[in-house]
């Protein structure tokens, strides 16, 4: 039982680190904001306006992680048997679909460009330069301070922030092609491998979480190998209804029925059907019925009618 134990408190310590770094990524992006909005209307720059439209995107995406992080420690209850773990998933989801949104409104932005090249001003630059700056340092605070790889909630939220500094660079880019060669197409081709490129991100986040929300395999766990490796136990003749699905990120769960030979010591079966599922596939959440071989056989002659 201390593996459990373990696992629970890693679990509670990424939580933790996810959350202060998201916090502080917040904090650094909506002060950035409310610089470019005020900095915006003084200079009378749309470009600024925009990218402070991205940062406001980028904020809402890690206030709605960061949500999800505090909605997710409320307690199980008797309404929500599994508490609030799901929202991170749900979080994840809206990210990726917010990331896809954004990606069509700048290819729709760019085609306008391309027939109406803007004139970009020099400012412009600076203010994607620290853009990027803030980017970067935010980027680092999440990729240092949090679980990127395996949350993913943090990584829908880190992908937010990618997309803003990919965008950062594409208006650097552009704005110096512009100054030096007068190639005012430069910002609009910019814009949309920017949008590609988000567009790509939105839709893996998109699809995994929603996988997961459709009660889908875990991608990196073989149905058939956990089959095989449940039915090779001693005693078992065969298995049936098994369920292999991902409660929130990390968070495996799997359940299913055990057809056993008649004078069987069930316990012990039990304890090694529970240990190759800890030990060889890291599923902690397991919920297995042990049936006699006659219970089958009612079963199949239901299955047949």
């Amino acid at each position: 039982m201390g593996h459990h134990h373990g696992h629970g408190h890693g679990h509670s310590h990424d939580h933790t680190s996810n959350k202060k770094a998201l916090l502080i990524s917040f904090i650094f992006i909506s002060t950035f904001m409310v610089i470019e909005v005020i900095g915006g209307i003084l200079t009378n720059s749309l470009a600024l306006l925009s990218d402070a439209g991205h940062m406001l995107s980028d904020a809402f995406a890690l206030a709605l992680s960061l949500f999800a992080f505090k909605l997710s420690e409320k307690a199980a209850n008797s309404q929500n048997t599994y508490g609030y773990k799901r929202f991170e998933i749900l979080a994840a989801f809206i990210n990726g679909v917010t990331l896809l949104a954004i990606s069509i409104y700048i290819f729709y932005e760019a085609f306008h460009r391309f027939l109406d090249p803007p004139n970009v001003s020099p400012m412009m630059i600076w203010i994607a330069i620290t853009g990027l700056i803030i980017n970067i340092v935010v980027a680092f605070i999440l990729m240092y301070g949090g679980d990127t790889k395996d949350n993913l909630n943090m990584r829908s939220a880190l992908l937010h922030v990618f997309g803003d500094l990919l965008g950062s660079i594409g208006a650097i880019i552009a704005g110096l092609l512009i100054m030096f060669f007068n190639w005012n197409m430069a910002d609009p081709i910019a814009s949309i491998i920017v949008a590609a490129l988000i567009l790509i991100s939105g839709y893996r986040v998109t699809r995994e979480s929603f996988h997961i929300l459709m009660e889908g395999t875990p991608n990196y766990l073989s149905y058939e190998d956990i089959e095989n490796k449940l039915v090779q136990l001693d005693g078992v003749i065969n298995i049936h209804d098994l369920h292999v699905w991902t409660i929130t990120s990390d968070f495996p769960a799997l359940s299913c029925h055990m057809v056993v030979e008649e004078n069987l010591d069930r316990d012990l079966l039990l304890k090694k059907a529970v240990n190759v599922l800890h030990d060889e596939f890291a599923i902690h959440h397991t919920t297995i019925q042990i049936e006699g071989p006659h219970a089958d056989m009612e079963h199949n002659e239901n299955n047949c009618n």
